[in-house]
């Protein structure tokens, strides 16, 4: 995507070390000659900047704990990340990621148009890819290659992770949503999806708008909302969209409930304290009870002095997974790490339950979360912005009833 085809904006904080003054050199974290080279690749800048700091943070983190307890196979990981910028610039970097820079893998990426393009390098050159950030069911579906891999959740999977609580609540069947859209592909498949689930679960429309990537002044939509009268106001926004929608609607003062279908919590922070809202799904966060979540959530505040977002988590468990795969290979080459990741061995990914990448497209069957945002008497401080509502599916269900449907258009197999 170019910026207007991203998915997710900058906050301020710890990528310096690793923003690039121009497109070509890449930022190199603790070289060594025998070290096992990893890309990172995702945008520091423009409308997904915030998102791309924290991932930045969670490989870093990653890296750092790979080394200090021996590294992988007693070779050091080092670190060569680049802003992916855009899909044509993404597809670049990824090129002389893997030529010049000799990287055994790639992790990262948060814009589905980059993700994309990522993930056709990765195939052409038979290198995996392990997407952190992108959304789309289509890079599961037609899209889909066997060297791109996934660990963010798709569209499909939040959709069912928030619906599941939305149908609980009553909110479904015979009611009347009003949707804003991002307008590029994230948002339209999106909006697709949440359709599909509507449709299926007896509910309609009021209306869906389509709203531009670069849009931060809400009121003409939120004036629509008010004549409208719906029975949820949903969210399938990114990045700072989120961030200046949720903040809008508050100093609007409108009651309708919300949900969102895609988030990320450092979006919701940004929004200042009191202005977050309604139900929506993550892939994971910090409130999350297991002890490796803990672990992970205790070591992020010891480094950074805050506390670790969803899109943190994606980069950290990659790098760590990718780690514990080569060890368990005893071997760097990525042909035979695609190969063992789609054998489906499981990895503790901080939830209750294991992870495994399965065969069929390569997205990681896992649980997804929902959230509530918490009133403003209740928040401790400004992070403490919402309560977990719990894991989907629940602890008896089969963890693939919410994963992308098999329906034959990925073609891997």
């Amino acid at each position: 995507m170019t910026s207007s085809l991203s998915r997710r904006t900058l906050i301020k904080g710890a990528t310096g070390s690793v923003l690039l003054a121009g497109v070509g050199m890449p930022a190199i974290v603790k070289a060594q000659a025998d070290a096992i080279r990893i890309g990172h690749l995702t945008p520091l800048t423009g409308f997904l900047g915030p998102l791309g700091e924290y991932a930045v943070m969670g490989v870093k983190l990653a890296a750092e704990e790979i080394n200090n307890a021996g590294g992988v196979m007693g070779r050091k990981i080092e670190l060569v990340m680049e802003d992916s910028v855009n899909p044509q610039t993404a597809s670049a970097k990824a090129e002389r990621l893997i030529e010049r820079d000799k990287v055994a893998m790639i992790i990262g990426e948060i814009s589905s148009a980059s993700g994309l393009a990522i993930g056709q390098v990765a195939n052409r050159m038979k290198t995996v890819f392990i997407n952190t950030g992108c959304n789309s069911d289509a890079l599961r579906g037609a899209s889909c290659n066997p060297y791109m891999f996934h660990i963010e959740g798709a569209n499909s999977m939040y959709v069912m992770a928030v619906g599941q609580y939305l149908l609980r609540e009553n909110m479904v069947q015979g009611k009347k949503w009003y949707s804003l859209t991002a307008d590029y592909a994230f948002g339209h498949d999106l909006l697709r999806v949440a359709k599909k689930f509507m449709g299926s679960n007896g509910g309609q429309f009021a209306a869906d708008e389509l709203v531009p990537s670069e849009a931060t002044d809400f009121s003409p939509y939120l004036l629509k909302i008010r004549q409208s009268q719906p029975d949820l106001v949903v969210s399938n926004l990114a990045g700072n969209q989120i961030t200046n929608f949720i903040k809008q609607y508050s100093e609007y003062g409108l009651k309708f409930p919300v949900a969102g279908f895609g988030f990320d919590t450092v979006v919701a922070w940004g929004a200042g304290k009191g202005n977050f809202s309604g139900i929506w799904p993550l892939v994971w966060h910090h409130l999350v009870d297991t002890p490796s979540s803990k672990k992970y959530v205790d070591a992020f505040q010891k480094k950074y002095g805050k506390l670790p977002d969803n899109q943190s988590w994606g980069d950290y468990n990659s790098l760590k997974i990718v780690a514990q795969a080569m060890t368990d290979m005893k071997s760097t080459d990525p042909q035979k790490l695609a190969e063992h990741l789609r054998k489906g061995p499981k990895f503790d990914v901080m939830k209750a339950r294991e992870a495994y990448f399965r065969a069929y497209d390569n997205q990681m069957i896992m649980e997804m979360y929902a959230v509530r945002a918490k009133d403003l008497a209740k928040m401790k401080d400004q992070w403490d912005i919402y309560d977990a509502l719990g894991a989907v599916p629940g602890p008896n269900e089969d963890m693939e009833t919410i994963a992308p449907p098999k329906d034959g258009a990925c073609k891997i197999g």
